[in-house]
């Protein structure tokens, strides 16, 4: 990791492709990140709209996925998704960003073999495959992205609160320059899991080899299973765990071609 984020010894799972670590932030307090790598020779990734809003591990269960990570951000109470979505090349049923946030926001392309992360710009207005917008953008280029060019700040009435603010569990994804997967997840909201802020966790996956990343939905709906477990500790609030996980209405999910 980067001298700002130093990884502390823990227990790693019994999964070759899943790392525990221990972070220590700069201020010195601590908090636990989960990294997933899936090689995009073996493994294919989709983009998947719930069709009955599910907790991550429940739905995993019922349909024989072993390896996701949640996906983008939604409106409450009815889990409508936030931010542009498609599947299949079909655009679906979502709330858009506000303008003009919802033409700059981050998105996840996935087509065939191809996946690109990237903001809305880079991808043509009516893309093939499957489309996820969230953001904001953490990794271009190898490179950490800084400030809030995305207007998160600026457009936070759409969410509970600014996500830019503070730190908090978090997920991601990334893209290395070996042709991996980055899915990542941090605990936070308790004593000892402090969370991280968003440019502490853009400093994560640049020190993880993302050559390409983004922020999806974070806070109680964090969520990364593997194995057919999840992994990490959702928390509502500073130490309510969530057991299982909060609904979503949308994930990643990872299958081995």
């Amino acid at each position: 990791m980067s001298s700002r984020l130093t990884p502390l010894r823990a227990p790693q799972p019994r999964l070759r492709h899943l790392r525990r670590e221990r972070l220590r932030l700069a201020d010195g307090a601590r908090t636990t990140l989960y990294v997933a790598r899936y090689d995009l020779r073996r493994f294919e990734l989709r983009v998947v709209r719930l069709r009955q809003p599910a907790p991550l591990e429940a739905f995993c269960r019922a349909n024989g996925f072993d390896e996701a990570l949640v996906g983008g951000f939604y409106e409450r109470p009815d889990l409508i998704p936030l931010g542009e979505l498609r599947t299949g090349g079909v655009a679906r049923r979502h709330v858009p960003f506000t303008a003009p946030f919802d033409g700059m926001r981050a998105c996840l392309s996935v087509d065939g073999t191809s996946v690109a992360i990237a903001r809305r710009a880079a991808f043509p207005t009516s893309p093939p495959g499957d489309l996820l917008q969230a953001g904001p953008l953490l990794v271009r280029g190898g490179a950490v992205v800084r400030g809030d060019e995305e207007g998160f700040s600026a457009g936070a009435s759409q969410f509970d609160s600014d996500i830019t603010d503070g730190r908090h569990p978090r997920a991601a994804v990334g893209v290395t320059r070996r042709g991996e997967l980055l899915a990542v997840a941090c605990d936070g909201r308790a004593d000892d899991e402090a969370g991280l802020r968003i440019d502490e966790l853009a400093e994560a996956m640049a020190a993880l080899g993302a050559v390409q990343a983004m922020n999806l939905d974070g806070g109680g709906s964090t969520s990364l299973v593997c194995g057919g477990r999840l992994r990490n500790v959702p928390r509502e609030s500073h130490g309510v765990a969530l057991p299982g996980g909060r609904t979503v209405p949308t994930a990643l999910v990872f299958r081995r071609r």
